[in-house]
């Protein structure tokens, strides 16, 4: 019988039951992917992260309850989260070798940042079937990059969304709807994936990592402070350096325990 260490972390949120949580298991050396999927699946999570360390640095990937996914901002925080408050890590930098290339989190006080490659978008017009599923009829701008980005008038046509998330399935199901934010915030967002066992991420940095250099350019900004207006929620301090993004978020432990592979 394997015993490994299992935490659940409330990542971008400086409280449990806020943010988006992740499962994070560290392991001495990698399982068979279809046992880390089975893992992801007993988890029931929107994501799990697994990382093994080595004298060659970290390798860090992220598993839904369907599939392995090529980026996860939250895991990753969460990921980093455990291993600088539970693990010891030295430093207060931790670079990441995942499949999108080296990632790197650092540390300070209680906020981590999260350090990514910006994606940029292009102007696209997106498939009638999905606007009909999302419950959207008139949208202010439409692009594409990763994933797709409508922009709507206002933070309170994202928040009314309602979308048929059967109908965005197995279509056109990775979307981030957003809009200028109010008070404090310079924009606000929600996510949805359903195609990949996500039908609404509570908070999404692989999404941010299209938004910020979008609303950058329309603010005339390198430094903003985003909102993911979920039923959870959760704030993302943002910055815009070149063709980097770097995402800060806070995290809470909400359980850590053992899980047994017989």
């Amino acid at each position: 019988m394997q015993e490994i260490d299992f935490y659940l972390v409330d990542a971008f949120s400086d409280k449990t039951f806020g943010g988006n949580p992740a499962a994070v298991c560290p392991l001495k050396a990698w399982l068979p992917d279809e046992t880390l999927l089975r893992m992801a699946q007993e988890h029931n999570q929107s994501e799990t992260a697994f990382f093994v360390c080595s004298k060659g640095g970290i390798e860090l990937r992220w598993f839904t309850t369907l599939t392995e996914v090529n980026l996860c901002g939250h895991a990753t925080l969460a990921a980093a989260y455990i291993l600088f408050n539970e693990l010891n890590y030295p430093d207060s930098r931790i670079h990441f070798d995942t499949a999108s290339g080296r990632l790197t989190v650092s540390r300070e006080g209680d906020w981590m940042t999260l350090d990514f490659p910006a994606c940029p978008t292009h102007k696209e017009t997106p498939p009638p079937e999905m606007l009909s599923a999302l419950g959207i009829s008139h949208y202010a701008e439409a692009r594409k990059g990763r994933a797709w980005l409508i922009v709507l008038d206002d933070r309170q046509q994202v928040e009314a969304l309602a979308p048929d998330i059967s109908a965005m399935t197995p279509g056109e199901h990775k979307v981030t709807v957003t809009s200028r934010g109010d008070g404090e915030y310079d924009f606000v967002s929600r996510f949805f994936s359903p195609g990949v066992s996500v039908p609404e991420d509570p908070v999404t940095g692989s999404a941010h990592t299209m938004l910020i250099p979008y609303w950058g350019e329309k603010l005339r900004k390198t430094t903003m402070l985003a909102r993911q207006v979920s039923a959870r929620g959760g704030d993302v301090r943002c910055e815009l350096k070149g063709s980097r993004v770097l995402m800060s978020g806070q995290a809470a432990l909400y359980l850590k325990g053992t899980v047994f592979l017989r």
